[in-house]
């Protein structure tokens, strides 16, 4: 269903579907960005739709926020009514339980994220700054008038949180791990810039891969088969079965992503006696290589480091892609030459008693983020 509010100077529109927008418009509009990147990208997230990983039946209901100037698409933002809160890598489920025991309906809600992807990029997307602003005007309107308990924006730009912040939003701190390429020509010349036990423990890691006989693979997505994706999510469903969780993503969106973003997919697959054994997969563009999700289904010290890590960075090596984020938590990426950074998230409460106490709570929570990004900063992993 569509909605249609007409404004001054463009005409709002709340689409259910993709399709309504059609694909050239919406990445010309992501590649006008400042930083884009593949999971803003239609292919990527109209195969989280279509393949029903991310859908009304999953508590994923689309509802873009679409701003247009005659038939032309000006700005946008990626905009789902939620009605839980699995799937987004910052936590609000202690909310959630406050307004359930207080009986009051905390689901649904407004969010601006892309599905199961801790990855910062554009959310205000527009191609200039009024359009951000008109934008981000359209949103007040629309929790104002929606009756439902919250808006959150996760993981824009930093200079998105800004204007998130300046708009009455309360803003979150978060924290990844980064690893940045400083020209690299070998994996052997990063080792070399980190301190001597680190380096020592990294070949001691990737030692024992290669004395249990396991081979690796490379695959990008234009030279994916069938089985390698069978394959794959065979690994990615372990994974969740490990943690007793249930998969979000089906292998109809892995089999999409990999036909319609094939220069945009690398898979990592283990082998060892000519079977494969591991698989990792990974996002990346020009820029930047996003990790994103492993498995096994055999068991070896060290593989999940050799498959989720080291050959990425050597994949980033050789395609001289300036950096690897490794996705969400993971201090333990220090040692393996990872930088900590911050990520933002912005938060609107409907509720004046509850807007109260969250901004108080994220008021402590974000002096211990600083702190605990100090600390983590005091502890690099490269030598002096």
């Amino acid at each position: 269903m569509t909605q249609t509010v007409n404004t001054a100077d463009y005409r709002t529109r709340i689409v259910s579907s993709l399709s309504e927008v059609g694909q050239p418009a919406w990445d010309a509009l992501v590649q006008a960005q400042p930083q884009p990147n593949p999971f803003l990208s239609f292919a990527f997230l109209h195969a989280l739709h279509e393949s029903g990983s991310a859908s009304e039946d999953k508590g994923w209901q689309p509802q873009y926020l679409t701003l247009w100037q005659s038939q032309a698409l000006v700005a946008a933002l990626p905009m789902y009514a939620k009605f839980h809160s699995y799937g987004e890598y910052v936590f609000d489920w202690a909310w959630a339980d406050a307004y359930r025991r207080n009986g009051i309906d905390y689901y649904p809600k407004l969010l601006s994220a892309i599905p199961f992807t801790p990855v910062t990029g554009a959310r205000l997307m527009a191609h200039d700054d009024a359009g951000r602003a008109a934008l981000l005007d359209a949103l007040q309107a629309l929790q104002r008038n929606s009756g439902l308990s919250s808006t959150h924006v996760l993981y824009p730009t930093e200079p998105e949180a800004a204007l998130f912040a300046a708009a009455g939003f309360m803003l979150r701190k978060g924290v990844q791990f980064h690893w940045q390429n400083q020209g690299y020509d070998t994996f052997e010349q990063f080792l070399s810039t980190l301190e001597q036990k680190k380096r020592k423990n990294i070949r001691a890691e990737r030692r024992k891969v290669q004395e249990a006989g396991i081979s690796l693979r490379q695959v990008r997505g234009r030279d994916a088969s069938e089985a390698d994706w069978q394959f794959f999510k065979r690994c990615y469903d372990q994974t969740y079965r490990e943690h007793y969780s249930t998969p979000y993503l089906n292998l109809d969106f892995f089999l999409r992503i990999g036909e319609h973003m094939p220069d945009h997919v690398l898979l990592v697959i283990a082998e060892r006696d000519a079977r494969p054994i591991a698989a990792s997969l990974l996002i990346y563009d020009q820029r930047a290589l996003y990790g994103r999700y492993w498995g096994c289904i055999e068991q070896h010290a060290c593989l999940h480091f050799e498959t989720a890590y080291y050959q990425p960075l050597e994949f980033c090596i050789a395609n001289g892609i300036a950096a690897f984020e490794g996705g969400a938590q993971g201090e333990h990426k220090m040692a393996r030459g990872f930088l900590p950074e911050q990520t933002w998230s912005a938060h609107w409460l409907a509720h004046p008693s509850f807007s109260d106490a969250v901004e108080r709570f994220l008021r402590q929570e974000g002096r211990g983020m600083s702190a605990y990004l100090d600390e983590l900063n005091e502890r690099n992993p490269f030598k002096s």
